[in-house]
């Protein structure tokens, strides 16, 4: 390992002594300061083989900072450390050339490791102009697992090399590729997305390349395909894994060709685009079993992106969950906040969906939660999990049988096409009605009635029909 000096740029006093231990056992020289006036003053007595500076500091930007630095000393690597792990803290570190950025809290084991990679590779990157507010990117986390996509992405904005994002439905692939068109130089070019999975096979290639006036049959004008209208930007294969496997070959063409003619065309056009794909499926044993090409995947896999479950980032879900309550509220519905157990709940819940399962969720719960203050009991209610029977009237009525109704069109969908769904619901609704009173009043059918505004007829009736023994209601069973 290469041993160099590093100045170590810190306000916190137990940052600058942990982390300077640190590098000196592993055989480095430490210089440290507490702000930017400090480090200027380091600075005038020598350069140092590694800067590492904290964003935050009392009297300035360490990123803003470190921009002017890079420009003056190319040189010096610079390693930015910050509190604020967002994806902007990541991209405005890359712009400025920092040969590297690390989230806090961090291990001193990748922290020692990364000086070492720096000292043995000099050069940073091309300076640019910082990124833009967090409040306009569109992907939020602070865990480990969000921070290493941060970094990938950080560093394929400034280039028009493909990125290949996978990941399980839900987890975001669209919102990665929008922020590294968002965040890159093609940002004032159109970004369009195309999900294969949701395109007529026949019609993929029409759809992609575009087509001439009677080229098939129902083509009675020119149309400009995906490619065409993403020039100057972004071109998004969402589902790339479904593409049908002649049109991969097409699209290999252009990849390689980085032009393409229409369907029924003969101009040949050259394919002015960045490409981002994604999938949910695993296209290495896609290849194996010869449903994807090989060179195609590995036209594509570029930048390779994986992007974690929400059960895989859970330290995330109630930056989330609140995030999402905040847009709903932005779009006229009641604005909400949840208890702390109830962000326990969500933590604990595995999320299948991902995080499309957490949004639809939090928008349910803004609408239909009667309180301001969501609890944790409705969130097990919407969840479908169980709970304590005394805690199910607290949310209301509505709010369960809103929340039955949605577990019933996803276990039995048929349902809401037989005709069945009333009747249904009003037996569920009434057999613990009439259970419940007929226990109250010790099996006694014409006071249940009366409590119930009933005719003792009518209650007969409705025990016979929901199959309901009174005798077994008289002792409370």
């Amino acid at each position: 390992m290469t041993n160099g000096e590093v100045l170590l740029v810190d306000d916190d006093d137990a940052v600058r002594v942990v982390v300077a231990q640190a590098l000196r056992r592993a055989g480095h020289r430490v210089r440290t300061a507490a702000t930017l006036a400090e480090l200027e003053r380091e600075l005038k007595l020598g350069a140092p083989d590694v800067l590492i500076t904290d964003v935050v500091l009392p009297d300035g930007d360490g990123i803003e900072n470190a921009t002017r630095l890079v420009a003056e000393r190319p040189d010096m690597p610079v390693i930015v450390l910050s509190a604020r792990n967002t994806l902007t803290t990541a991209v405005r570190a890359n712009e400025a050339g920092a040969y590297d950025y690390l989230p806090k809290p961090f291990d001193l084991e990748t922290l020692t490791r990364t000086v070492a990679k720096a000292l043995a590779r000099r050069g940073p990157a091309t300076p640019a102009a910082p990124g833009d507010d967090d409040q306009a990117l569109p992907l939020i986390g602070r865990s480990p697992a969000m921070q290493d996509v941060y970094r990938v992405i950080a560093r394929v904005v400034s280039n028009d090399l493909t990125v290949l994002v996978s990941g399980e439905s839900g987890t975001g692939k669209e919102l990665v590729a929008r922020a590294i068109h968002d965040l890159g130089p093609r940002r004032s070019g159109p970004f369009v997305a195309i999900n294969m999975a949701a395109i007529p096979r026949e019609l993929i290639e029409a759809e992609l390349f575009g087509h001439e006036r009677g080229a098939f049959t129902g083509a009675a004008q020119r149309n400009a395909g995906r490619f065409e209208q993403a020039a100057g930007g972004t071109l998004f294969l969402d589902e790339i894994g479904d593409m049908p496997i002649e049109a991969q070959t097409r699209l290999l063409r252009v990849l390689q060709q980085g032009e393409f003619t229409t369907v029924g065309g003969s101009r040949t056009i050259r394919a002015d685009v960045r490409i981002v794909a994604a999938t949910n499926r695993d296209l290495q044993q896609a290849v194996t079993g010869g449903a994807f090409r090989e060179d195609l995947y590995y036209r594509l896999n570029v930048v390779p992106m994986t992007l974690p479950a929400l059960r895989e980032r859970r330290q995330d879900i109630g930056l989330l969950a609140r995030h999402f309550l905040d847009r709903a509220a932005e779009a006229g519905l009641p604005r909400k906040t949840l208890d702390d157990d109830a962000v326990d709940v969500l933590e604990a819940h595995d999320w299948p969906g991902n995080v499309r399962e957490l949004e639809n969720l939090m928008r349910r719960l803004a609408a239909l939660s009667r309180d301001h203050r969501i609890s944790a009991d409705e969130i097990r209610i919407m969840l479908g999990e169980p709970i304590a029977a005394a805690a199910l009237a607290d949310p209301g009525i509505d709010v369960a049988v809103r929340a039955y109704i949605e577990r019933l069109a996803r276990s039995e969908p048929h349902v809401l096409e037989d005709g069945s769904l009333y009747d249904r619901i009003i037996a569920e609704v009434e057999r613990p009605l009439i259970e419940t009173m007929l226990a109250r009043f010790g099996g006694n059918q014409l006071r249940a009635a009366r409590a119930m505004g009933l005719n003792r007829n009518t209650l007969r009736k409705r025990l016979d029909l929901l199959g309901i023994d009174p005798a077994s209601r008289s002792n409370g069973r």
